[in-house]
């Protein structure tokens, strides 16, 4: 369900109406009930959908129908729509705990997450900066990245969270090599045969041969030419500002940048209401909205559904690759 204060609760009460997931799947929320029930009333959505406590459906057969699955993780007469707060970051880190749980176990197929919001989760002492470091760790993964992705478009982060200072020091070969290839194997789970996969620079024009900067001679084209020496079809390093372009959209099956922004500023423009966050490499299928837990608008039925809704219809397409 996301943080409680944030959008979450209303885009998981319009996913549990929506006929086009209804029709692919048969979607589970965990979170708190009390929440999902003075949100429904807030903004006028129908919520019908049959309510059991965690603890319960822990042992529980799983049923062929729309569940909540709750929580009761805080007391929710004392939440504040839009505002950040300890109690929801620690929420939402039991809801994600909990699902990814259920789909280790094999109770449900694939998880799809609503935002949370990083500093109710710092407050709170969570000590994950965002979902994809969370589920690495609650999975026990070692190599993974984050894609974003829609019909038409797929970008993987090199470096995801960090500050911007961080990111050269933290682009290695290995790091490098691990994303291409995860990112290759999704494509190809995607039906993406020999999928051309375009790795963008780290400085100015790819550095203009050492000029301004030496990341591109000296790390990222090493780990593309041993990428290219196991048969995968990758091209860089190319300038980020021009990658984008839709000529080279049209040939390119997915991209692999250096960083966060560098990557999701040209894909949110893009796509931000058809984008959706996927995490590579772990043992389970999770995706994401591609935005946040847009305080401004919380709580008051505003907020389009179409993110969560695409991301619990990739996480079927991918759950049955």
């Amino acid at each position: 369900m996301g943080d409680p204060a944030g959008v979450g609760p209303e885009l998981c009460l319009r996913v549990l109406n929506e006929r086009r997931v209804l029709r692919k799947c048969v979607p589970v929320v965990f979170g708190d009930a009390n929440v999902l029930r003075r949100v429904a009333a807030k903004c006028h959505i129908p919520f019908r959908t049959p309510i059991t406590p965690l603890e319960e459906w822990t042992h529980a057969k799983p049923l062929p129908f729309p569940l909540v699955v709750d929580c009761d993780s805080f007391d929710d007469t004392r939440i504040k729509p839009g505002k950040v707060q300890v109690a929801c970051g620690r929420a939402a880190y039991i809801y994600i705990k909990e699902a990814a749980a259920a789909a280790v176990s094999g109770r449900v197929a694939a998880i799809a997450t609503a935002p949370i919001n990083k500093e109710a989760l710092s407050l709170a002492g969570v000590p994950f900066p965002g979902h994809t470091e969370m589920l690495a760790s609650l999975t026990g993964s070692k190599r993974i990245c984050m894609m974003m992705a829609c019909d038409d478009m797929a970008v993987s982060l090199v470096t995801i969270h960090v500050p911007f200072a961080a990111v050269p020091k933290l682009i290695t070969g290995p790091q490098i090599a691990s994303v291409i290839e995860l990112t290759c194997d999704a494509m190809n789970r995607l039906g993406r045969k020999k999928p051309h996969i375009v790795v963008c620079g780290l400085n100015p024009h790819s550095g203009e041969h050492g000029l301004f900067g030496k990341e591109e001679q000296t790390i990222i084209a090493p780990a593309i030419a041993k990428a290219r020496a196991k048969g995968l079809n990758i091209e860089g390093p190319l300038p980020a500002d021009t990658a984008f372009l839709p000529d080279r959209r049209k040939q390119t099956d997915a991209y692999v940048v250096m960083y966060h922004d560098q990557g999701l500023i040209p894909f949110k423009m893009l796509a931000f209401d058809r984008g959706v966050n996927i995490t590579l490499g772990l043992p389970i299928v999770r995706t994401s909205v591609d935005h946040g837990t847009a305080f401004d608008i919380a709580w008051k039925g505003k907020a389009s559904p179409e993110s969560l809704v695409q991301s619990v219809l990739w996480a079927v397409r991918l759950s049955s690759c």
